[in-house]
């Protein structure tokens, strides 16, 4: 199982750990890609600050974030999955997972990021701001940029599984399954079961939630069929239909009573 997660535009320090050694990410069919992006993105930060807050569409209360992308070659490192924090990884808690969950973390959860295309939980990198959306002036808009060697580089992370998409739409947009990766992804709504609309605060922390439970319990359903069972096993309610063609995902419903 593959489980693809968005960033959260809140992270951690940095700390004092060893700097980004970008070679050493997984997925190293992306290298290129990402010295691209971070020689761009630490260029714009260095030089008209009030250019760089434009493009990055920044507030004026997050102007420190400016200086911070243009320490990224030198400033520490620490684990992604402690880099990231907000609604959804609030709920994820992965410091909280026992060992073998931590090892079924590690292997499938995988973040999409307009830096770094994709990382592990486990690949090391610095507190950064860069979000999918944003268009740097020499590359361009990041979704395209990541487009071509996500194409390349995804399907064979993704192996012969399930491949569970949680992304927002932005960074969706970097790559989207195909063909028969496509017909094993399934993607998730959250909604609030009364009014059948999705909240944005409600539908992280749920998304979080099912993946803690997947984690937990040790499940890896084969496809999409088998995690709606899985899901339902563990308590969730699920709506879901199989897709009207072949090599198109699954869309899950999961209904959730409480907003919280």
């Amino acid at each position: 199982m593959l489980v693809l997660l968005p960033p959260s535009e809140g992270k951690a320090e940095s700390g004092r750990g060893a700097p980004l050694k970008i070679g050493s990410l997984s997925l190293p069919g992306l290298t290129a890609a990402r010295e691209a992006v971070l020689g761009e993105l630490v260029e714009l930060c260095a030089g008209d600050e009030e250019k760089a807050r434009e493009v990055l569409g920044l507030s004026e209360g997050l102007r420190g974030e400016v200086a911070k992308n243009v320490e990224l070659p030198t400033a520490g490192a620490r684990p992604a999955g402690e880099i990231y924090t907000g609604v959804l990884y609030d709920a994820l808690d992965l410091a909280s997972l026992d060992a073998a969950a931590k090892r079924r973390a590690a292997r499938s959860l995988l973040v999409f990021s307009g830096l770094w295309g994709a990382v592990r939980v486990t690949d090391r990198i610095p507190s950064y701001r860069c979000s999918m959306g944003v268009k740097l002036p020499g590359l361009g808009a990041l979704a395209g940029h990541w487009r071509v060697p996500m194409a390349e580089v995804l399907p064979e992370a993704a192996g012969a599984g399930l491949v569970l998409d949680l992304r927002s739409a932005a960074y969706a947009a970097a790559w989207k399954p195909k063909g028969e990766v496509a017909s094993r992804t399934a993607t998730v709504r959250v909604l609030h079961a009364p009014t059948r609309k999705v909240v944005s605060h409600f539908n992280k922390a749920t998304k979080g939630r099912i993946v803690r439970s997947l984690l937990a319990s040790g499940t890896s359903p084969a496809g999409p069929a088998e995690l709606v069972e899985a899901l339902r096993e563990l308590g969730y309610v699920v709506e879901a239909a199989a897709p009207a063609k072949a090599g198109r995902p699954w869309s899950l419903d999961v209904l959730v009573d409480e907003v919280h």
